[in-house]
């Protein structure tokens, strides 16, 4: 009697057991890149950040080309790599297909505020922004940094998060940069 006891209570733990969930392993990105051209023009501004080995070994090198213009939008596109790969591999489709589980954060420096704005042009298919795709006001002169920071797995549903705000988001960071721009 104790073995059919055993055998039961033993096919009923196996039956409760959830099953495993898939895990959705953060990717390495040692490049972002995020481009801004004008609307207006040919005016082209490519900001990038690119740490080949990852974390440790060589420090990263960043780098702004060019300056925005005062009173000029600019459309905005984020590119991300894993160049520790052979060959290298593309991260941005990716971030795209899982845009449940990812959005990008654009914070101004203190001197740029009221004078540089970024706002989402993509969504997930929630309807939540992803940051991919940006469009990016500057209204008038002035230099400081913009931060970009990709979140995995925020609350997109808290409060402030999908106007860009990441106090609330929660999540894990999978990349984090700050870029020097100027506005003339």
């Amino acid at each position: 009697m104790n073995k059919l006891v055993l055998i039961f209570l033993l096919i009923f733990i196996i039956s409760c057991q959830k099953d495993p969930q898939e895990v959705n392993d953060e990717e390495l990105i040692t490049t972002l890149i995020y481009n801004l051209k004008s609307t207006s023009g040919n005016d082209e501004v490519v900001m990038t950040f690119s740490d080949p080995d990852g974390n440790g070994g060589n420090a990263p090198v960043k780098t702004t080309s060019g300056f925005l213009q005062a009173g000029k939008m600019y459309i905005g596109s984020l590119t991300l790599l894993n160049e520790s790969l052979n060959p290298i591999k593309d991260l941005t489709l990716e971030i795209k297909d899982e845009g449940l589980d990812h959005q990008f954060f654009f914070t101004v420096s203190n001197e740029l505020s009221g004078k540089l704005s970024i706002k989402y042009a993509d969504a997930d298919s929630e309807n939540n922004p992803i940051g991919l795709q940006t469009q990016v006001s500057s209204t008038l002169v002035g230099t400081g940094q913009i931060n970009i920071v990709l979140r995995h797995e925020p609350n997109k549903k808290a409060q402030g998060v999908s106007d860009g705000l990441i106090t609330n988001a929660g999540g894990d960071t999978d990349i984090d940069v700050s870029f020097g721009i100027e506005v003339k």
